[in-house]
């Protein structure tokens, strides 16, 4: 199957993607970015009947098989869930798994435009990189895969654009806005006038709901006087707003994320720092996964500017990563 856009954010946290299927609409999908190795032996015996098939796949990166997609087991021995939080993050075989799950997941096998989202600091250095590494053709052993160009955009403007698009005729070129994107691993924030980011005062920061669950599991090991390594289980809970449940017992997490407020205090108060009060922008753009656990935090850092928040969070970039790929080849396409 062709497709003239593929969008895809490789996270941290979650791989999202996104694009248009054959009737028009838009197609979505998300999985952990956990990237274990593929088992080396199965045992089903006779459990096939028994138990629900699971949906992850084996991409193969050279010689190496790596498990994804959405039923990838979060937990294992140690915390060795297959997770990379690297700031070369985009040069691991992780990341390509990742990406290569998601294409395979779609179906597609021929993308005209492949885009993708990088962290605003890392945007000069990742975007060649990307660029040479993914286009051309790949075989992830699930067939032949063609890319034709590869697009990359810093991650918050997928969320302007996604914002832009939702507004329509009400969203005015000339508006500042200062679009924070609270991810796994880092928080990114865009300032733009309209489509005009200034890098000036565009950058991001390693922090985001990893340190905080991070920092949460630190406090239950003091208090169970044993290292807790379950860090996914507890950032599920985060999401879900569910206990913790570890040796027999459901942990509430809210008074833990209270512990850890000075922690999200300090992101709120280097993007304050790094940027000033903002009296002139319309508003701040809030998106990516850890927006509940940031959202406060961002409001106390500028109590006088408006703050919206996207809905899902998690699927904001992505969307928008789509719309600008887009347009971009409608424009090619009319100047040519």
């Amino acid at each position: 199957m062709k497709t003239p856009v593929f969008a895809v954010d490789v996270g941290y946290g979650n791989t999202k993607y996104s694009y248009r299927t054959a009737s028009g609409t838009v197609a979505t999908g998300m999985f952990p970015s956990l990237a274990p190795l593929a088992p080396t032996q199965i045992f089903w015996g006779d459990t096939e009947s028994v138990l629900a098939a699971r949906k992850v796949a084996t991409i193969n990166i050279g010689r190496i098989e790596y498990q994804v997609g959405p039923d990838v087991p979060i937990t294992a021995a140690y915390g060795r869930t297959g997770r990379a939080l690297a700031v070369d993050y985009v040069l691991t075989d992780n990341y390509a798994a990742l990406l290569f799950g998601a294409i395979h997941f779609s179906g597609v096998t021929r993308i005209e435009r492949l885009v993708l989202g990088v962290s605003v600091h890392n945007m000069e250095k990742d975007s060649a990189v990307l660029k040479e590494r993914f286009v051309g053709e790949h075989d992830f052993g699930h067939g032949r895969v063609v890319v034709e160009k590869v697009v990359v955009i810093p991650q918050p403007i997928g969320s302007l654009v996604h914002v832009a698009s939702a507004r329509g005729s009400s969203f005015r070129r000339d508006d500042a806005h200062l679009v924070i994107d609270v991810g796994y691993f880092t928080t990114n924030w865009v300032y733009a006038n309209g489509f005009k980011m200034d890098h000036n005062l565009s950058s991001g920061i390693s922090g985001g709901a990893s340190q905080i669950s991070q920092h949460i599991a630190k406090l239950i090991s003091r208090e169970e006087d044993e290292e807790i390594n379950e860090i996914e289980l507890i950032d599920k809970a985060l999401r879900e707003k569910t206990p913790f449940f570890i040796y027999g017992k459901n942990i509430d997490l809210a008074p833990y994320v209270e512990l850890a407020a000075p922690i999200i205090a300090s992101v709120a108060m280097d993007i304050r720092n790094h940027i000033g009060p903002l009296p002139d922008v319309r508003s701040i753009i809030l998106s990516g996964g850890g927006t509940a656990l940031y959202a406060m935090a961002i409001r106390r850092a500028f109590p006088r500017v408006v703050i919206e928040r996207i809905d899902p969070p998690c699927l904001a970039n992505v969307r928008g990563f789509l719309i600008a790929g887009e347009v971009g080849i409608a424009r090619e396409r009319c100047a040519a």
